[in-house]
């Protein structure tokens, strides 16, 4: 490789540097050139992380060199743009493989969200191991990107879906767990933290108890990695999904992480070309996880982009930010608490980042807009998981979500917004 080449892979592999010092969420803030805005005359306050996360200037500046000075198709090519892209790609498939701390970079699969996650291991998994009279188990506060894919596997198979309810504090019943697992049990798949009622759920339990068992349990992370260390050998699951753009990384790309051991007994889900390791116009024989389920061009970028924004991580201090924004998170719960006629929805003891809300005599949308008006951006309806608004008897909420670059001005700045809700409705 060339030096000029050499210095553009290592500006786009984006290597760790030390840390600038103790974790301060105003340094921090200044690194996302999005925050610094206003929106209708006032200065933005966006408070709608769960949804998704802005990007820091590291994520910004590594899409940019690709674009402008490496882009190439991935694998296979000979020449060196495509050299350059190819180890920049795979480079973030380690990146991910130490964040999650998976055992082997081939564990790592690209996908273009959690939800496309879910769904592959629906349709390869379930394809090949769920049958007539099996069980799949989720719990009553999925999204329902963990719930429509297991009914649609269910009705092609035959086979039927169980679920663990929840009480009314947003708090998994898991007394009602045991019962649950059967000799018909084929897959667990749970939330690790819930987009709604930000409930931390006991994930490590639910996965000892299932592999006691012999059941494999697939997490779904969205929520939980952008806010404290995940270790998949630590927790035991097999499979582990997550989206980059929840965790400060692009759009359209996401992550599946698997056990060995199962992805190389699973079928393909896409077929194309990059999964295959011999075709014929007879018989096609197929690659090897991870690319047996990457058909096609991949998000180069966006890959590119989720490694940019996992060193990101690692530099500022992940832990450091998880514990200030644990704090924020109960400065917000009581500073929202003290507001006439609001009700958070979910109380459960252990929650992080969220905070779902309804107002008396004031419907959700409504006070998204009025909110609006102040600069402030939250989320209100029903948030892909509408069997929780069913449970509470409610048909939306309004969600307000954290994240280590928000502030108490921030929070601050919300509670006067809702109080003028108040007003303007009550």
């Amino acid at each position: 490789m060339s030096p000029a080449a050499h210095a553009l892979a290592e500006r786009l592999s984006c290597p760790l540097v030390e840390r600038t010092g103790p974790f301060d969420p105003h340094r921090v803030r200044r690194d996302f050139p999005v925050l610094d805005q206003s929106v209708r005359g006032k200065p933005l306050v966006y408070l709608d992380n769960a949804a998704t996360t802005q990007k820091p200037r590291d994520v910004l500046d590594v899409l940019e060199v690709f674009y402008e000075a490496a882009n190439a198709n991935v694998h296979r090519g000979v020449h060196h743009l495509s050299q350059i892209a190819t180890d920049s790609y795979e480079g973030a498939r380690n990146k991910v493989r130490q964040f999650l701390n998976a055992a082997h970079d081939r564990e790592i699969i690209f996908t273009s969200g959690t939800t496309d996650s879910i769904n592959l291991v629906a349709q390869t998994f379930g394809r090949r191991y769920v049958g007539a009279g099996d069980e799949i188990l989720v719990t009553a506060m999925e999204h329902h990107s963990n719930i429509v894919p297991w009914q649609m596997l269910c009705e092609e198979k035959g086979a039927k879906l169980r679920v663990i309810p929840i009480n009314d504090d947003g708090e998994l019943r898991i007394d009602r767990l045991e019962p649950l697992l059967t000799e018909r049990t084929r897959l667990v798949s749970v939330v690790h933290v819930s987009n709604v009622l930000g409930t931390l759920n006991p994930v490590a339990s639910i996965v000892e108890k299932a592999r006691e068992r012999g059941i494999p349990v697939l997490l779904d992370g969205a929520q939980a990695v952008p806010h404290f260390k995940v270790d998949v050998q630590a927790l035991g699951c097999d499979f582990y999904a997550f989206s980059g753009h929840k965790l400060y990384g692009p759009t359209g790309i996401g992550v599946l992480y698997g056990r060995s051991e199962l992805l190389d007994s699973m079928p393909p889900y896409r077929g194309g070309g990059g999964m295959i390791r011999e075709v014929s116009l007879e018989k096609t024989t197929y690659a090897d996880p991870p690319a047996r389920f990457e058909a096609g061009t991949p998000h180069i970028a966006g890959c590119i982009g989720l490694g940019a924004a996992i060193d990101y991580l690692n530099r500022i201090d992940l832990e450091a930010a998880a514990a200030y924004e644990s704090d924020l998170f109960a400065y917000a719960t009581d500073a929202l608490s003290g507001i006439s006629g609001l009700r958070i929805i979910g109380t459960a003891i252990e929650r992080v980042s969220v905070i779902s809300f309804v107002m008396d005599g004031v419907h959700p949308h409504d006070v998204g807009t009025i909110v609006d008006q102040q600069g402030v951006a939250v989320r209100a309806g029903h948030h892909c998981a509408q069997p929780v608004m069913r449970h509470f008897n409610i048909p939306a909420t309004t969600r307000a979500a954290t994240a280590f670059y928000n502030t108490r001005e921030d929070i601050d700045t919300l509670v006067r917004a809702l109080h003028t809700a108040n007003e303007v409705f009550n």
